[in-house]
C-alpha cells in the first residue's frame, strides 16, 4: 500500500477536456486523492498537483490540450503535473516532452493515479507510464455529479468498431464494461445521496457486455427498478445497436426519459461506406420513425461529421436533404479532423477547409431551425421540470423530462427539485423557454 502521509494537507487542481465520460473519471480521480488527503484548491491558491484529463478527437483538442497544460504549469508553478486521457494515451511521448509535465498515463493507469505518484518530486523530464491499446483490459468505475445536479454513470468503456475516421478504438482501448449488479450499487448510492437524474456514459454504451456476458437491455431494466432515482437518460448509443426492444422499453420505462441521442455522421450511404459505419440511412430513419410513433414528445438529439473525405458536394447534398426530412431535434455538427494512423487518409478526395466551414454553417442553421419548432410545440405547456443549482444572481435553468431547457427566476429552495412549471416564450438568448411555476404569471 502506498503511503499516504505524503499527501497530507496537500492541494489539486483537476481540468477536463472532452466528453461526460472524461467528466467522470476526473471526478474518480478526485475521489481518490480526496480519501489520500488531498483537497481542492480554493480560488487563488496554487496547487501542489494538477491533473489534466485530455481529449484527442480532433486535432484541436490536441492543441487545446497542449494550452491548458502550459497554463495550469504556469497558473501552479512547482506542482507535480500528470496528464492522463486520450492525447497521451495516444501521443505519450508528444505530451512528456512539454514542460512542466511529470507523468504521463495511459487509460489502463488512469484509475490507479493516486499510486503513480510517488513523493511528488518533480522531474527533469516527464515519465510516461503507457499500456499498449491491445492489453488494455480494466474497466475503472466512475460516478460524477460535478457542478451540476445530474450525476454521470459510466457503465461502459472502449470500442471495437474501428471507424475509418476516429482514433477513439487506439486511445480507449477493446470495449468492457461493468458488471450490473454493481452499476445497481453505484445508482443506489446516488439515490441514497439524494440525485434524482442518472445519465448513463461510455464510449460505445450500446456495446454493453462484452466483458461480463450481460447487455444494455438487462441494464436499463434493472436500472429502471432503483428506487429513488426519477430519470435515466441514455447518452450517444449507435443506431445499431438502439434496437426496437430498447426504444420499446423507453417508450414504457417508469425512469427511463423520451430523450436519445444518436450519432448519425452521415446522411449519405457512400459517405457512411467509407466511413466503415455499421447502418445506413434506411435503418437509422427506421429509428427515428420508430422513437417518434412510440414517443412522439422525444428530443433526438443527432451527431453529424462534415467535410470527412470522400464527400463530394453530391454527396453532401443528399446528406443534408436526408437530414432536412428527418423528424428530429437537435444537430450536433463537427468538421471532420484528419487524424494520423486512420484508415480515412487513404481516401483520395479531401474536402477544403472552407468549404467544411460553409457545410457546417448550413447544418447548424438547419439545426437552429429544428430546434426552435421543438421548443415552440410547448410554449403553453405545463412541463415537469428538475431544476439545477444556479449562481447568485443569475436565472435558474432546469430540463424537462424530454430535455426542453428552462429558465426560472433564481430560488434557492428548488436546487435538484423537481417542479411543475408553465412553459412561456422564449428567453432573451432563444436558448431556453421562460417558465413560471404553476399558478404564477410568466416571467
Amino acid at each position: 500500500m502506498i503511503d499516504t502521509s505524503i499527501f497530507q494537507d496537500k492541494k489539486a487542481v483537476y481540468y477536463t477536456l472532452g466528453c461526460k465520460l472524461n467528466f467522470a473519471e476526473t471526478s474518480t480521480i478526485g475521489k481518490t486523492l480526496k480519501e489520500a488527503g488531498v483537497r481542492t484548491v480554493r480560488r487563488g491558491e496554487k496547487a501542489d498537483i494538477c491533473v489534466i484529463n485530455t481529449c484527442s478527437v480532433t486535432e484541436m483538442a490536441d492543441k487545446k490540450c497542449r494550452q491548458a497544460i502550459h497554463r495550469l504549469t504556469k497558473e501552479h508553478p512547482g506542482a507535480f503535473v500528470v496528464v492522463t486521457g486520450c492525447y497521451a494515451q495516444l501521443k505519450p511521448d508528444q505530451v512528456s516532452e512539454i514542460e512542466g509535465v511529470d507523468l504521463v498515463l495511459g487509460a489502463e493507469q488512469k484509475g490507479d493515479l493516486v499510486n503513480y505518484l510517488g513523493n511528488l518530486e518533480k522531474h527533469a523530464h516527464g515519465e510516461a507510464v503507457i499500456t499498449a491499446t491491445k492489453d488494455i483490459r480494466t474497466f475503472v468505475p466512475s460516478c460524477s455529479r460535478g457542478d451540476r445536479t445530474r450525476y454521470f454513470l459510466k457503465v461502459q468503456d472502449g470500442c471495437d468498431y474501428f471507424c475509418s475516421y476516429c482514433t477513439i478504438p487506439f486511445a480507449r482501448g477493446r470495449s468492457r464494461n461493468g458488471r450490473i449488479a454493481d452499476l445497481v450499487a453505484q445508482a443506489r448510492e446516488v439515490a441514497a445521496e439524494g440525485g434524482k437524474e442518472i445519465v448513463l456514459t461510455g464510449v460505445n454504451i450500446g456495446d454493453f457486455g462484452k466483458s461480463t456476458g450481460e447487455t444494455f437491455f438487462d441494464l436499463i431494466r434493472a436500472l429502471d427498478e432503483v428506487e429513488g432515482i426519477e430519470r435515466y437518460r441514455i447518452s450517444s448509443i449507435e443506431p445499431n445497436l438502439l434496437t426496437d426492444e430498447i426504444i420499446d422499453f423507453v417508450a414504457s420505462s417508469k425512469r427511463f426519459m423520451p430523450h436519445f441521442h444518436i450519432p448519425l455522421q452521415s446522411g449519405c450511404d457512400e459517405v457512411l461506406k467509407l466511413m466503415r459505419r455499421r447502418y445506413d440511412t434506411a435503418l437509422f430513419a427506421h429509428k427515428i420513425q420508430r422513437i417518434k410513433e412510440l414517443m412522439p414528445d422525444a428530443f433526438i438529439g443527432v451527431d453529424v461529421i462534415v467535410g470527412t473525405r470522400g464527400e463530394t458536394p453530391e454527396y453532401f447534398e443528399q446528406a443534408y436533404e436526408f437530414i432536412r426530412g428527418l423528424d428530429i431535434t437537435q444537430l450536433h455538427v463537427f468538421s471532420y479532423s484528419e487524424r494520423p494512423g486512420t484508415q480515412a487518409l487513404k481516401i483520395d478526395y479531401v474536402v477544403p477547409a472552407e468549404e467544411k466551414h460553409r457545410r457546417s454553417q448550413r447544418l447548424l442553421a438547419l439545426s437552429d431551425e429544428k430546434t426552435k419548432s421543438f421548443y415552440m410545440r410547448y410554449i403553453g405547456k405545463e412541463a415537469k421540470v428538475l431544476m439545477e443549482h444556479s449562481k447568485p444572481g443569475t436565472k435558474m435553468h432546469g430540463f424537462t423530462d424530454n430535455y426542453i431547457r428552462v429558465e426560472l427566476e433564481n430560488d434557492d429552495r428548488l436546487d435538484n427539485q423537481i417542479v411543475d412549471v408553465r412553459l412561456g416564450e422564449f428567453n432573451e438568448e432563444t436558448v431556453a423557454l421562460q417558465g413560471n411555476l404553476k399558478n404564477k404569471p410568466y416571467i
